[in-house]
């Protein structure tokens, strides 16, 4: 945001649309990926408990790649000093099925339910670059990787998912089938427009040109 004021400072709003322009998706499936990329991650900071310190959609080298690893990571520690991870995976589709529910589960399911290390580790490094308490989380990160200490009970997974269709059995069934030894969370947002509200989004982004 910070570099978003600076640009309006020196371009004037439309230059400073027109970089931030360059950064945004053109398609509407990465678009839509994006977007739920960033719901999620703002309902698991207000819900769930958990920070998301690093918002991975910022270190994209390419505006219609999709970044590799976990969707979305969260972190809480105790004050024991214990560490506590969530790994997401978000899903937008204009009519969610059952298998992008399944593939959002092998994901989630993959390296045996933990967060992937590439994952963690970018995390990591970049808490490790901040000069103020971010480090120390960033520390435990790093030996998390090495030792792969904190126990399943410890690992939340959560699964978002954002469509124009109502929450099909196939989201019910899969909940009811996630495994026992961790905390499990699902999030279904219904849009009843989805690719309008997906242009309308970006749309908006942009809009501060025309101010």
């Amino acid at each position: 945001m910070e570099r978003i004021a600076d640009d309006i400072r020196e371009l004037g709003f439309p230059g400073a649309a027109a970089l931030l322009a360059e950064r945004l998706p053109r398609t509407s499936r990465a678009r839509s990926g994006e977007l739920g990329e960033i719901l999620a991650t703002e309902l698991v900071e207000e819900q769930l408990g958990f920070s998301v310190p690093v918002r991975r959609l910022r270190y994209k080298d390419g505006r219609e790649m999709a970044l590799r690893g976990d969707d979305f990571i969260g972190v809480r520690m105790d004050a024991a000093g214990d560490l506590f991870l969530l790994k997401g995976e978000a899903k937008s589709r204009a009519q969610l099925a059952g298998a992008t529910i399944s593939e959002a589960r092998t994901a989630l399911s993959r390296d045996n339910g933990r967060p992937t290390a590439t994952s963690l580790l970018f995390i990591a490094d970049r808490l490790m670059e901040r000069e103020d308490e971010s480090a120390t989380v960033g520390r435990a990160i790093r030996n998390e990787v090495a030792n792969r200490a904190v126990p399943a009970t410890r690992i939340d997974h959560a699964l978002f998912t954002m469509s124009g269709n109502a929450a099909p059995q196939a989201l019910i069934d899969d909940l009811q089938a996630a495994g026992p030894e961790r905390t499990h969370t699902v999030i279904h947002l219904r849009i009843v427009d989805h690719q309008e509200f997906i242009r309308l989004s970006y749309e908006g982004a942009l809009a501060l040109g025309n101010d």
